[in-house]
This record gives C-alpha cells, sequence and structure tokens, in this order.
C-alpha cells in the first residue's frame, strides 16, 4: 500500500508534474520529506502515477468499442490521432464527448477516462496531442517534454477539430461536450470560449481563459476546483466575476482538502469519494446537455 505523503510533498510534486522543476530536482528535493523511515525511493513511488493498477474500465470490456483513429485537423497538426470509444450494441445517433489530457499525452488514465464516458451512452474521442510526435512514448516525463515541442495554437485547433469531427459524424446527434484534466481543463474552458455551438464544458481544475473572451462563451460550464490548489485556484474569483457580469450558465464546485489532480485514480492524490461525486456530477451534467 503506498505510504500517505505529506502536504510539502504534494506541493512538490505538483511542481514537478507542471514543469516548474525537473525531475533530479524533485528526487533531490524529495528527501527533505523523506522521515520516520520513509525512504526517498518509498516516497517517490507514492506520488508517481501507476498506471497499471487505476484501470477502471478493461481495455477489452465487452460493454465498449474502442479503435485507435486518425482525424483531420487542418488547421492544427494536418492529421491528429485519438482513441475512440463508443457503447457496443448501440444502433441510432449518438452524442459525443471529448477527453482532453494534462499536459503529458494521451496517458492510460486519461484513456481510461474515455472507456468511462463511453460507459455512459456516448461516442468518446480523446486526442493524443503528440500523435505527430510519434504519440504517447510510455512515460510522462517524455509525455511532458513533448507536449513542451507542439505549438499551443496549433494543439488547441487540434481539440477544435475533436469536437467538430464527432458533430460532423453520420451516426452523430450534433451534440457533443468536452471535458478535460490540468491542461485539458484549460483547454475545455477555451473550447467553450471558442465553439458557440459546443453543448457542453467540464474543466477539472483547469486554467481560466482570458477575461476579456468570456463574453464568446454559450456552452454550459460545469467547473471543479481542488480545494488545497491554490495554483489553479487564484484566476477562479475573477473568472467567476466575469461569467456573471455576462450572464453565462456555469455550476462551480470545490472540492475541500483534496490536490490538483484529485480525479486521476492513479497517483496518491486521488482522493476516491471526492474523485467519484465529480464524476457522477460530470455524467449528469452530459445526460442534462447531451441527452
Amino acid at each position: 500500500m503506498k505510504i500517505k505523503p505529506s502536504q510539502a510533498a504534494f506541493d512538490l510534486y505538483d511542481k514537478y508534474a507542471h514543469g516548474f522543476i525537473d525531475r533530479r530536482s524533485f528526487m533531490n528535493r524529495l528527501g527533505a520529506y523523506a522521515v520516520g523511515g520513509i525512504t526517498v525511493a518509498a516516497l517517490a513511488e507514492s506520488l508517481l502515477p501507476d498506471y497499471a493498477t487505476a484501470q477502471e474500465v478493461a481495455v477489452d470490456d465487452s460493454r465498449i468499442i474502442s479503435k485507435r483513429i486518425t482525424y483531420a485537423s487542418p488547421k492544427g497538426a494536418g492529421t491528429m490521432g485519438g482513441l475512440y470509444v463508443r457503447p457496443a450494441g448501440v444502433t441510432g445517433k449518438l452524442s459525443g464527448v471529448v477527453v482532453i489530457h494534462e499536459n503529458r499525452g494521451l496517458n492510460p488514465y486519461v484513456e481510461d477516462v474515455a472507456r468511462r464516458a463511453a460507459l455512459g451512452g456516448y461516442q468518446v474521442l480523446a486526442p493524443d496531442a503528440l500523435y505527430p510526435l510519434g504519440g504517447y512514448p510510455g512515460n510522462d516525463d517524455e509525455g511532458r517534454n513533448l507536449q513542451r515541442q507542439r505549438n499551443s495554437k496549433e494543439m488547441l485547433e487540434d481539440f477544435v477539430a475533436a469536437v467538430e469531427y464527432l458533430q460532423n459524424k453520420d451516426d452523430s446527434t450534433g451534440k457533443v461536450g468536452c471535458v478535460g484534466f490540468c491542461y485539458g481543463g484549460g483547454v475545455s474552458n477555451k473550447l467553450a470560449m471558442r465553439m458557440p455551438d459546443l453543448a457542453a464544458a467540464v474543466p477539472f481544475y483547469g486554467r481560466a481563459p482570458t477575461l476579456d473572451n468570456v463574453v464568446n462563451i454559450k456552452a454550459p460550464l460545469l467547473l471543479n476546483f481542488a480545494g488545497l490548489d491554490n495554483r489553479v485556484n487564484a484566476s477562479w474569483p475573477a473568472y467567476e466575476t466575469a461569467l456573471k457580469k455576462h450572464g453565462k450558465e456555469y455550476t462551480a464546485h470545490i472540492y475541500d482538502g483534496v490536490n490538483h489532480g484529485f480525479h486521476n485514480y492513479s497517483t496518491s492524490r486521488y482522493a476516491e469519494p471526492e474523485a467519484k461525486l465529480a464524476w457522477q456530477r460530470t455524467m449528469a451534467f452530459f445526460k442534462q446537455h447531451l441527452g
């Protein structure tokens, strides 16, 4: 069983996960919190993702159909790739959900989220922003470094194109929402600002969009924040003020006592009660706005 790190160790991991310090600095500084017989290796193991034990929906689950696809992104990478998932044995038109990963590409956790979303009755596309660079490389360190090499504006276009891909499929109702985590939460905010026909957006601990453009948001928002996430939460009061000023439809939940990344069940930041509640709220929100 993984040990429970201190809040200071969680804060250090947050800096590492978001590229403010490199792995060597992270490991060196982590030693200050390895006390009471706990080794640095054990502490690191408790903080770093363990994708092998975090899977909730098996890749070969008979309730879903999943496959790798490519789609056109003419203003972005040109050709993009991702994981497409839909419920098995379902005919007729389906609404869609685009699942947007963190700052390290389409890792196994986000793939699992896509499968979970498909079990809600949606066709789901989880793009991999690293596809033009060979795809998620199998570990988050390399994935993080690769994602820094992509042009941020082009990456946004890749996610815009993913929404449009699901909207325009022959078996689509035309209603498409998005859910994103960390970097993907910020992208979800931007898509709501950018796409007037986006049906719903659910950012998890995402960076606020440019406030001057909040007036352009048409999609209803369900915003999920971690109570201990001071870095992201600092931008929320001004964002909420702008949403209220322009009469936008939104619901925000701040989950007390949990860290940034609390929905990611591959790390010790995972907070099971809050994560399950946030996901239940997400699927209920999609049911309301996507059908």
